[in-house]
């Protein structure tokens, strides 16, 4: 029966040795670990714009004013019918109404206001995809002072309807990009790239083309420029054999 118990204590001894030493092996080998970082980027052309602007009433009577901005809403609209935007892409907005009053001070001393009349302004939109005709638009709308609309344009904000499939592209540049990296530090080391053993994607950015706009860490998305470039990076970490 001592000598089972002398042969068990003896393998277990055995065992713990192998594991230990085992573990001490691997601490003092760790496995070798190459990170890379690729870039991808792509330069595209909005394929929709939004154009907004406003255009208002004075009236010391709500009703004369109101009427005012009906008529000129109806010069608007056929304005911009008559140089081909399609009546569904334009949006008017719900009448603002502002009581307009001078302030007034005796001796430095604000005493009261003075009624001097409404205000009601009404905003408009139009999205759509004929980005030509549309900026063209927006830099002549001052025709519509001769019309007696005082017309107040905003500049366009430019999108994309397709950085969904634009940002998997990017993706797949930016992971071939960063293996690419890895291959050529492996064999510059005398190693063979291993397998990949994370990948973790970066912000996804989008600048004005050669506009010179710093990145975000929330990630940039311009909306003034037409010309657009969309980049994204990829970290990558590969074994190393």
């Amino acid at each position: 029966m001592k000598h089972i118990s002398s042969i068990i204590f003896g393998a277990a001894i055995v065992l713990a040795a192998y594991f230990l030493g085992n573990a001490y092996i691997k601490r003092a080998n760790p496995p070798q670990i190459i990170s890379v970082t690729g870039l991808g980027n792509e330069n595209f052309t909005s394929d929709l714009i939004v154009w907004e602007g406003k255009f208002s009433a004075n009236n010391t009577v709500l009703k004369s004013a109101f009427e005012q901005l009906n008529l000129d809403k109806a010069v608007v609209r056929n304005y911009l019918v008559s140089k081909g935007i399609k009546e569904n892409n334009i949006i008017f907005n719900s009448v603002q109404t502002t009581e307009m009053r001078d302030n007034k001070y005796d001796n430095g001393n604000y005493v009261g206001s003075i009624f001097r009349g409404y205000q009601l302004t009404q905003s408009i939109k139009i999205e759509s995809p004929n980005v030509a005709l549309i900026e063209q638009v927006s830099r002549e709308i001052t025709e519509l002072l001769n019309k007696g609309v005082q017309f107040n344009s905003f500049p366009p904000r430019y999108y994309y309807t397709k950085l969904a499939d634009l940002k998997i592209e990017m993706i797949s540049k930016a992971t071939e990009d960063a293996r690419i990296r890895a291959e050529k530090i492996a064999e510059n080391s005398g190693s063979t790239l291993g397998d990949l053993s994370s990948a973790r994607m970066g912000v996804f950015q989008i600048t004005g083309q050669n506009s010179g706009e710093d990145y975000s860490w929330g990630g940039a998305y311009n909306t003034t420029s037409k010309n657009k470039t969309a980049s994204i990076t990829m970290k990558l970490n590969y074994r190393v054999n």
